[in-house]
């Protein structure tokens, strides 16, 4: 699972294995390591982020604040997503 970065004990990661074909570009988020029972995060065209699910049940507070991150490094996020797939497809 490549990490991305963190935001305090929570990781932002994509897992090595999207599917196929690729899904759209997000991102999954888990407190302290990576897990299958992980929030999901889409990544839109205009770089905002929109909740698919909160599996790991996030605390609201702390899930706006982690999403307020991935909106401010949207643009790392589709770098290293390019790098780690070879494609990007957005959600919307």
């Amino acid at each position: 699972m490549p990490q991305i970065f963190k935001v305090g004990s929570f990781v932002i990661y994509f897992w090595s294995n999207e599917n196929n074909p690729i899904e759209p570009i997000h991102v999954h988020v888990s407190e302290g390591k990576a897990t299958s029972n992980s929030t999901k995060i889409w990544l839109t065209s205009t770089g905002n982020a929109l909740l698919c699910n909160n599996n790991s049940k996030i605390s609201n507070k702390m899930l706006k604040n982690i999403m307020r991150h991935i909106e401010a490094n949207s643009d790392l996020i589709i770098d290293k997503w390019c790098e780690q797939f070879g494609e990007i497809r957005y959600y919307c």
